[in-house]
């Protein structure tokens, strides 16, 4: 029998495809697993088509087709006056999740601490623990989910690397704010620690709020990678396409591993999106829908025993049940699938620590139809 030493010993499947599967099994309603159940624009998919049908479907270029590079650039300085250099400071990702494993990959080595806030997307820890970094934990307590810079502070060490930033924040669907950015920039002023800034759900702010990306600090924009996703703007989460912002010298870092990683991603949506973006306002646009979308089903829910916790962006609504039971919120959220038939996520598999305040997340990125139905289920338990 051969003798393998995992590197992640402690890493099962994670909870998303363990909730998905157990809906699956169990006819559930999945609002558990970040993923729209309507199309995305027939318009896209009909550029896509053409893309393929003109020619681009060998390999594009590594760094990302060079004319969707320069909508992504467009696109940046005109939501948030910043400028990035498309030939140097912008790379096109396979997704979201590679780009963070990219620029963790590029940095961090054996004995870096980086500090992460939990909750958390949960590929981050495996990530820094495969690299050999060690992962220094603030965990943040509902229900606003806020941000002690001070307590941050005695996190510090020689050995500090990296942060890593999440806002709007899965799976809490809190923000950073002004306040925020500005205490951080007092932390690391005088430091070599870089960040990672995870802004996948960058355009989902919701009651007039402000995305404040680390782009718009110029002390933050300098040591910053930035991460984007075209899978969340364009409800196409299964295409697997995402982007990277950073200045040059940390670009070029990035560049390296990821020649060696995915080279490039698909050339057709790469070309597609492109011209879509040009054609079309859906930036501007999806904040408004998914906010409609939030109100209805926090609407819906209110009539419920569940406890909505504050959501300020993202497409996830979290809830308490603690009025509800007292079970551990893996086992709650279980039962939810098998005896109402609604899939969930507990939050306590976004702690390192499995920390459980009895709340669970859904997803509201579906049809209406979907979420009144999910929402006529859950007024039964």
């Amino acid at each position: 029998m051969l003798n393998i030493q995992s590197k992640l010993p402690g890493v099962g499947t994670t909870i998303f495809s363990v909730m998905s599967k157990l809906a699956t099994a169990h006819h559930a309603i999945n609002l558990s697993q970040g993923f729209p159940d309507y199309p995305c624009d027939p318009t896209l998919v009909e550029l896509v088509n053409k893309a393929m049908k003109d020619g681009f479907n060998q390999y594009a270029p590594m760094t990302g087709n060079h004319l969707l590079n320069e909508t992504i650039a467009q696109k940046v300085e005109s939501l948030y006056q910043v400028k990035y250099d498309p030939e140097t400071e912008i790379t096109v990702t396979a997704g979201g999740t590679q780009a963070i494993f990219t620029a963790l990959t590029a940095i961090i080595n054996s004995g870096d601490e980086v500090i992460i806030f939990e909750p958390a997307y949960d590929c981050y820890a495996p990530t820094v623990r495969l690299l050999g970094g060690l992962v220094k934990t603030y965990e943040l307590s509902p229900p606003s989910y806020g941000i002690d810079w001070d307590m941050v502070k005695k996190l510090f060490t020689s050995r500090t690397r990296m942060i890593i930033l999440n806002s709007p924040q899965n799976p809490t669907g809190s923000i950073l704010s002004d306040e925020d950015m500005k205490s951080l920039i007092k932390l690391i002023s005088g430091t070599d620690v870089l960040i990672l800034s995870d802004e996948v759900y960058e355009h989902l702010i919701y009651d007039g709020e402000k995305h404040n990306s680390v782009m718009l600090y110029p002390e933050l924009k300098e040591r910053s990678f930035i991460v984007a996703s075209f899978g969340k703007l364009l409800h196409a989460t299964g295409w697997k396409m995402g982007y990277c912002l950073a200045p040059e010298l940390l670009m070029k870092e990035f560049r390296k591993v990821h020649q060696f990683n995915v080279f490039s991603v698909n050339s057709a949506m790469q070309q597609a999106i492109a011209q879509y973006l040009q054609d079309s306002n859906h930036y501007h646009q999806i904040g408004t829908f998914f906010e409609q979308k939030r109100n209805y089903f926090r609407t819906l829910l209110s009539e419920s025993r569940f406890e909505l916790l504050p959501c300020k962006g993202s497409y996830f609504q979290c809830v308490s049940y603690a009025k509800i039971s007292d079970e551990k919120d893996t086992d709650f959220s279980i039962r939810l699938i098998k005896e109402f038939g609604v899939a969930s996520i507990p939050v306590s598999a976004f702690y390192q620590k499995a920390t459980d305040h009895k709340i669970i997340r859904f997803c509201f990125a579906k049809e209406n139809s979907t979420l009144a139905l999910a929402a006529e289920k859950l007024k039964n338990v």
